[in-house]
């Protein structure tokens, strides 16, 4: 409750210095306010929003500006005169700013490179200059590198000198004299070392560190696995190039996980928050999948057209098309998204296949089997309380669905586990085999197996 009443007394000061337009008045009460809270401030008041950017001391500006949406930010951006503008840019971490630049299109980032100093155009060309989507686009330069001939009484003055435009100075990166990195060495081991030792004799070799064309993914896999705050980032020449922060891993895990809870929903990934993009846009995100769906089951009333001899003799069969059918989908889009989940977590890999796989054969058969005998019991008790009449062979049918729903619940359990596993070995996005699409394909095929079995039970009875 105390933290509501606070929230609310931020927002009534903030309307009520607002409104005085008294720009030393509000600078000085925004740069009071923790980042956060200044962030739900510009969430808040949008029609503000520019005038809370512009109104705080550039350091504090771009702290909030880096934090905000994609398209809250572009709207800061179109709103600032050029000059507040350009401090903006010219503040913003490296990697932050070149995150930022390129959402927007080409003709904008060349308008808005110009604003930046000298030397902060030539980082950011070079940042750029990475593919989309690798660490490189990732990495700031702003990191404190020592040599390893250096004292520890060096280190640390160097540290003074240099560390207050650090990303972090939690880790000291060391180089040689060609600018290859040797190791790195934890602050902590710096300042429980004597003031006369060389940095040569603290070091432990185990070094880990990125290269600048690597994955974003892959590099968010290494963070979690080796428990770092921030990592180096070298060329092929093992010569530094920057470093990459744990909280640039966050945005990247967090940016992944959208992208794959929306491909998982049978829709393309969307580039920007739901609310700021274009409905025709929308649209077309969703319309792709949408039509290979459809197709998909237009496959489903194909292969019925191709049993409907069968469905005319005994139309019983028809009543459990959609039991069959939603039975396969939903055992397939659970597997999927169980090892979609795993392989992003990285529980298991391409070489697990055939773990997977026997795994699934026996989980499938027992689903089977207890979805099978619920369908079993449910027609022996509908005929027997004369709730529906199945006909004389009754026994015959609930063998079938019985026969059925195992064959349909391990198939989709299969189909769902594999289908990943085979997307990933084609260098494919395993997110891209998803629910929708899995559940497309297990009901053309429980069609399939569900009249092969009741062909197989009921034939020279029904059939």
């Amino acid at each position: 409750m105390s933290l509501e009443l606070e929230t609310q007394s931020i927002r009534e000061q903030f309307e009520q210095i607002i409104q005085t337009e008294d720009k030393l008045q509000i600078k000085d009460f925004l740069n009071k306010q923790k980042i956060s809270d200044v962030a739900d401030l510009v969430y808040e008041y949008e029609d503000y929003s520019e005038k809370i950017i512009g109104g705080m001391s550039v350091h504090r500006a771009a702290s909030v500006f880096k934090i905000l949406d994609l398209g809250v930010q572009k709207t800061i951006i179109k709103e600032l005169p050029p000059s507040k503008t350009a401090e903006l840019l010219n503040e913003l971490p490296a990697d932050d700013r070149t995150d930022f630049l390129e959402e927007l299109p080409k003709s904008a980032i060349r308008d808005l490179i110009k604003l930046l100093d000298p030397e902060e155009i030539k980082i950011t060309l070079s940042l750029l200059g990475y593919p989309e989507d690798s660490v490189g686009r990732l990495m700031t330069p702003d990191y404190v590198y020592i040599y390893e001939y250096f004292t520890v009484e060096q280190v640390l003055s160097t540290i003074r000198k240099h560390g207050k435009n650090s990303e972090t100075v939690d880790v000291i990166y060391v180089i040689n004299e060609k600018g290859e990195l040797v190791d790195d060495i934890k602050i902590r081991d710096i300042i429980l070392a004597t003031p006369d030792q060389r940095v040569n004799e603290i070091l432990d070799g185990r070094i880990v560190a990125l290269k600048a064309t690597d994955d974003q993914e892959h590099a968010s896999q290494v963070f979690k696995m080796n428990n770092r705050v921030a990592l180096p980032v070298v060329d092929d020449n093992n010569v530094l190039l920057g470093i990459v922060t744990i909280d640039d891993m966050l945005w990247v895990a967090n940016e992944e996980y959208s992208e794959d809870i929306q491909k998982i929903g049978g829709t393309e990934a969307l580039d920007e928050p739901y609310l700021d993009i274009p409905i025709i846009k929308l649209v077309k995100k969703r319309a792709g999948w949408l039509i290979i769906l459809f197709l998909g089951e237009m496959l489903t009333a194909t292969a019925m057209q191709h049993f409907q001899d069968e469905i005319s003799k005994a139309l019983v069969l028809s009543l459990f098309i959609p039991l069959i059918m939603s039975s396969g989908g939903n055992s397939g889009s659970q597997a999927s998204t169980l090892i979609i989940q795993a392989m992003a977590l990285g529980e298991i890999t391409i070489g697990d296949w055939w773990r997977v796989m026997r795994r699934e054969i026996i989980s499938g058969l027992l689903l089977g089997v207890v979805l099978g005998s619920i369908g079993y019991l449910r027609i022996i008790l509908w005929q027997n309380l004369h709730v529906f009449d199945y006909g004389i062979h009754w026994h015959l049918v609930a063998v079938t669905i019985f026969f059925s729903l195992i064959g349909i619940v391990l198939w989709g359990s299969l189909m769902g586990s594999m289908l990943p596993i085979v997307l990933k070995r084609c260098r494919l996005d395993p997110a891209t085999s998803s629910a929708p699409f899995v559940a497309t394909l297990v009901d053309v095929t429980g069609i399939v197996i569900y009249f092969s079995v009741a062909f197989m039970v009921l034939k020279g009875v029904l059939l």
